[in-house]
């Protein structure tokens, strides 16, 4: 039975933009995609955690927060790491 909600054939991004947090998941989701990215990268060359914190030079605990996308990740951050697995990182205007 179809109701009365008002989001009802909504897009998802719509709601977002309704509560004002798109461009907040948006920005979560990216950072999120860049860490998969890097542990996909960091598999693919064998380097192991231990070892990409010490290149980076951080600890092993910053990097699982790095790898979690969890607090506040710079791109400054993300640059560097990606440069460690020989990738650059690519920020734009959209």
């Amino acid at each position: 039975m179809i109701g009365k909600n008002p989001h009802w054939g909504s897009s998802l991004d719509d709601l977002l933009a309704e509560d004002n947090i798109r461009e907040d998941v948006r920005a979560e989701a990216a950072t999120r995609v860049v860490a998969w990215q890097l542990s996909q990268e960091m598999e693919r060359l064998g380097i192991s955690k231990t070892e990409m914190a010490a290149r980076m030079g951080t600890s092993r605990a910053q990097l699982d927060r790095i790898l979690k996308a969890e607090g506040n990740v710079t791109v400054e951050t993300l640059r560097r790491a990606a440069a460690l697995v020989g990738r650059a990182l690519k920020v734009e205007l959209v």
